[in-house]
């Protein structure tokens, strides 16, 4: 199954919302997109999850408000917490959805290698004489 965009509906409910602007909903939604498909493109299945993280956060915090104050009430929010942009966790979620985020092994054998060993071999010449039978010479 491939990627499909979360709607504004989602959003909204993502966000615990009642009502949300729609065109500003979509504006976000596509500009998320976006910005995730610069780390994986296509996007892959379950990408939607990261695409509504990152529009529910520009949503909510559009200016970068860190910290606000309304009559008695102060509220302050982490640094970088609003506007359009993806987190460490965010690309390293889209990563390991699109399956390269994991260790690999690279074989540096070229595959016209020979098994066959490369040292000299004891062809009686001199300088074997000197080791014993039992340690690879005769």
């Amino acid at each position: 199954m491939a990627f499909t965009p979360p709607t504004v509906e989602k959003l909204g409910m993502y966000l615990g919302l009642g009502e949300i602007d729609g065109d500003r909903g979509d504006l976000l939604i596509a500009t998320a997109i976006g910005l995730c498909q610069t780390i994986v493109k296509p996007l892959p299945e379950g990408a939607e999850a990261v695409v509504l993280s990152v529009a529910g956060r520009a949503y909510v915090n559009p200016q970068q408000v860190s910290y606000e104050t309304i009559g008695p009430m102060s509220v302050q929010r982490p640094s970088g917490s609003g506007g359009l942009y993806l987190t460490k966790a965010d690309k390293s979620a889209l990563k390991s959805l699109a399956g390269r985020g994991g260790a690999f092994t690279v074989d540096p054998t070229p595959a016209t290698a020979d098994p066959a060993p490369t040292w000299p071999l004891d062809d009686g010449t001199i300088w074997a004489e000197g080791f014993e039978a039992g340690w690879g010479y005769p």
